[in-house]
C-alpha cells in the first residue's frame, strides 16, 4: 500500500508541476514583457531629424498680426479635401455643413456666413487664418498661439490644418455651396 501511495503522490506531482511552475514569481506574462513602457522611467531623447508631429506653435500674437500672412499651401485637390474634412467637424456646427450660416446654433451666437462677398473678396487668407487660430467675440480659438501664457486656445489644428481650412473656406467653399443649393433644386 505504502507503494501505491508513493507512486500516486509522484504521478500527482508530475502533473501539477507545470501548473505550479507557471504560478512562481519567475513567470512572464503580456503585461511583463522586456518592452518600453512610455509611461515609466526617464524618456530617451527624440531621435536626430525627427519632426514633431503637431506642427510649430504660432509665432503671432493676435489676429491683427496675421492679416498680411500669405498661405504656404498651395492651392490644390488634396489641401481642399483635407480642409473640408476639418470644416466638417470644427466649423459646420456653427457656419453650417456649405458656409452659409445655415445651422441651428447660428442665431444664437452670430456666427456669420462664410460664402458672403464680405468674407470671400474682403478678409485675406492670414485674417481667416488668424480667427482659426485666435478666435473672435464667441468663436473659441483652435490654434497654439505663443506668448499668450493661460490663453493657449484648444489645440485641436495644427499650422498646417489650419492653412488647409483657409484654402477650403477662400477657394472651395462657394463652390460646394452653389452645387448644394442646385442639388436642392432639383
Amino acid at each position: 500500500m505504502n507503494t501505491r501511495r508513493i507512486v500516486s503522490a509522484a504521478l500527482l506531482t508530475c502533473a501539477l508541476t507545470p501548473a505550479l511552475v507557471w504560478a512562481w514569481p519567475w513567470s512572464q506574462d503580456m503585461m511583463n514583457q522586456p518592452s518600453v513602457k512610455p509611461q515609466e522611467g526617464v524618456p530617451k531623447p527624440f531621435p536626430r531629424h525627427s519632426v514633431p508631429v503637431q506642427g510649430i506653435p504660432t509665432e503671432y500674437n493676435s489676429r491683427e498680426e496675421t492679416k498680411s500672412l500669405a498661405n504656404p499651401i498651395p492651392v490644390s485637390d488634396e489641401s481642399l479635401y483635407k480642409g473640408h474634412a476639418l470644416f466638417r467637424i470644427y466649423c459646420a456646427a456653427c457656419h453650417g455643413l456649405t458656409g452659409q450660416a445655415d445651422s441651428p446654433v447660428t442665431e444664437k451666437i452670430g456666427a456669420i456666413p462664410l460664402i458672403d462677398d464680405y468674407v470671400q473678396k474682403q478678409l485675406t487668407e492670414g485674417w481667416v487664418f488668424g480667427t482659426i487660430t485666435f478666435g473672435s467675440a464667441i468663436m473659441p480659438a483652435y490654434g497654439v498661439p505663443q506668448k499668450r501664457e493661460g490663453q493657449t486656445g484648444s489645440n485641436d489644428l495644427s499650422v498646417e490644418e489650419r492653412w488647409h481650412v483657409v484654402n477650403y473656406v477662400k477657394h472651395g467653399l462657394v463652390k460646394d455651396a452653389a452645387a448644394a443649393q442646385q442639388a436642392q433644386v432639383k
